[in-house]
């Protein structure tokens, strides 16, 4: 990724910053300068007149100085600010149009950390460099300049104290970079440790085992300080060191100056200048080896950005996407399609072929296992077919714009989804401004309307993060009642009424038949009473189609669905439904 291309946008705030950072540097050393001709003209002819007119002017540049200061943090400030912006913005919307293959490859503690805390790291990182990438080397190259034009024989110790400091920053360089790399991975890992812990939280209580993640988290959270430590105490060192050397710089200008002014070499105002340029020099390489440290984790967030940004996307949308036929609303058909995910051995899905017609239900059941789920995630593409066709109202669904596709197409996963607002924005997410009798109308066919209105708040009662003050089945008929609201040629269930009793979950299916009567229907269920009445039920097992037909000739004519609704019937029950 080109950052230099994000920090074009910004080119005239950048030079701003410039003019701010040079106007600073110039008053740093002019200073100097000014306060030698007052010291050498007082010491020598006592001129009043003089001191106070260049004071003046010593005044006068400070105050340029202090502006220019100010106008370089502004606008540093600014330029970090908006690059951040830009980048967490770029990263969310690249995150946004991975398919599932993608998110697989990156954990979601990684994705967030990488779009926070590496982006910070950037942020000050840009800020720093902004400000000290140009301010310190000017200043220290001007400053060298000014000392040796003022005392060229006292250059020398300069030179050691560069030659010092130059030899601290490589061997931190060295030392600490590779650190830098395993010390974003353990806060991924942290990050990811501490999600799975309050994600399945209650799952932790129930099984008494709250001690084990406590020992697992603490050990992470060790692993990750003691870097930190490591990382910390070799930086702390540079800065002692780095007044060390600044300190036996000064001591040596102050030896070596005396006895160039008594042997009359140089003036005392002279010197003085001298060792404000030598300091000068020491900040601007303690700037340095400040940029030093921060740009190595710096460089290791920027790969890291980098990576995401430039992963490949497995799901492309077609150059030219075709228009459906107009004769054709809610048919989906299957055509001798194959499926193997991208690091598996085996295929998931062998040779499918079925077509789910619009006014119709077309339910899958099988073993866990089976392909079900894939094979619906195969529809709104959320996975590519790796051979064969799925065919949405007669046109592959690769050929689709995805906005169109996904009009015509609403799924209701096995996970409910709720996000937080409230039940009204949850219920209307799929479509803007829906009104309030059509949210209430979707919630009653829904059999959500019961447990809504008993609340104070109604519609407007709020919706925690994830849903979480709401019940398992009251998740499931909201997330329902998202779909209805939408009214999309295809519905998708993937095993969606299974938190419902089997009282509401047959007065949902009975109050969905009018709403659904001229779009396609495909439900993925475990329960055999979900499915029984489905225009259409297909058993699969182990990525096979090993049944198709009604309910009736499904327990006549297929053994594995015999099995499964054995399982869950009485012999009495099944003896009733053959004959059905």
């Amino acid at each position: 990724m080109k950052f230099l291309k994000y920090l074009s946008h910004y080119r005239w705030q950048i030079l701003l910053l410039f003019a701010g950072l040079w106007l600073q540097v110039w008053w740093a050393l002019e200073l100097p300068t000014m306060m030698s001709q007052i010291v050498n003209r007082w010491v020598v002819w006592g001129d009043q007149h003089f001191i106070l007119t260049q004071g003046g002017w010593m005044l006068l540049t400070a105050l340029i100085g202090g502006c220019g200061m100010l106008i370089a943090s502004f606008f540093a400030s600014r330029i970090a600010g908006g690059l951040a912006k830009t980048l967490r913005k770029e990263v969310y919307t690249k995150t946004m149009s991975f398919s599932i293959t993608e998110l697989n490859q990156f954990s979601i503690s990684s994705l967030i950390t990488r779009s926070t805390n590496d982006v910070t790291q950037i942020q000050m990182v840009t800020m720093m460099v902004l400000r000290m990438g140009f301010q310190a080397p000017l200043m220290g190259i001007w400053a060298i300049l000014k000392a040796l034009d003022t005392a060229p024989s006292m250059t020398r110790i300069i030179m050691l104290a560069i030659a010092s400091l130059f030899v601290a920053i490589a061997t931190i360089f060295l030392v600490v970079m590779p650190k830098f790399t395993l010390l974003q991975k353990l806060v991924d890992k942290l990050n990811l440790v501490g999600r799975e812990n309050l994600t399945g939280l209650r799952v932790v209580r129930a099984f008494n085992k709250e001690h084990y993640e406590e020992q697992k988290f603490e050990g992470t959270n060790k692993e990750l300080t003691r870097l930190n430590l490591f990382v910390n105490k070799v930086i702390g060192l540079t800065f002692p060191f780095v007044q060390l050397v600044l300190n036996f710089t000064t001591l040596g200008i102050i030896r070596f100056g005396a006895g160039a002014i008594e042997s009359g070499v140089i003036e005392v105002g002279s010197m003085m200048a001298f060792l404000q340029y030598a300091m000068l020099v020491m900040m601007s390489f303690m700037f340095l080896t400040m940029m030093f440290i921060m740009v190595p984790r710096a460089t290791v967030s920027r790969k890291r950005i980098t990576e995401v940004l430039n992963t490949p996307l497995s799901i492309q949308p077609p150059k030219h996407p075709q228009t459906p036929p107009a004769d054709k609303h809610g048919e989906v058909e299957f055509r001798d399609v194959s499926f193997m995910y991208a690091d598996g051995s085996e295929p998931v899905l062998n040779h499918v072929n079925f077509t789910a017609k619009a006014g119709q239900t077309t339910a899958f059941i099988g073993s866990t296992g089976s392909g079900k789920s894939t094979l619906i995630n195969l529809i709104p593409r959320f996975y590519d077919v790796t051979g064969g066709q799925v065919l949405v109202d007669g046109l592959d669904v690769r050929e689709y714009d995805p906005e169109v596709l996904m009009k015509k197409i609403w799924i209701v996963p096995q996970k409910s989804v709720l996000f937080s607002g409230t039940i009204a924005s949850n219920i209307g997410f799929g479509s803007e401004d829906l009104p309030l009798e059509e949210l209430a109308n979707s919630a009653r066919t829904a059999q959500a309307s019961d447990f809504i209105e008993e609340l104070e708040e109604g519609y407007d009662a709020p919706i925690a993060q994830g849903g979480s003050n709401v019940s398992g089945g009251q998740k499931q008929r909201l997330s329902i009642a998202r779909v209805i609201a939408k009214k999309p040629e295809i519905y998708i269930f993937d095993d969606s009424f299974s938190a419902l009793d089997f009282k509401t979950d047959l007065a949902l299916r009975q109050a969905l038949k009018p709403l659904t009567k001229e779009a396609a229907v495909l439900i993925i269920a475990q329960r055999v009473g979900t499915i029984k009445h489905a225009d259409q039920i297909i058993v699969l097992d182990q990525g096979n189609i090993v049944g198709k037909g009604t309910h009736a000739e499904l327990l006549r004519d297929c053994e594995v669905y015999r099995e499964i609704a054995s399982s869950q019937l009485s012999e009495e029950e099944l003896r009733e439904e053959m004959r059905g």
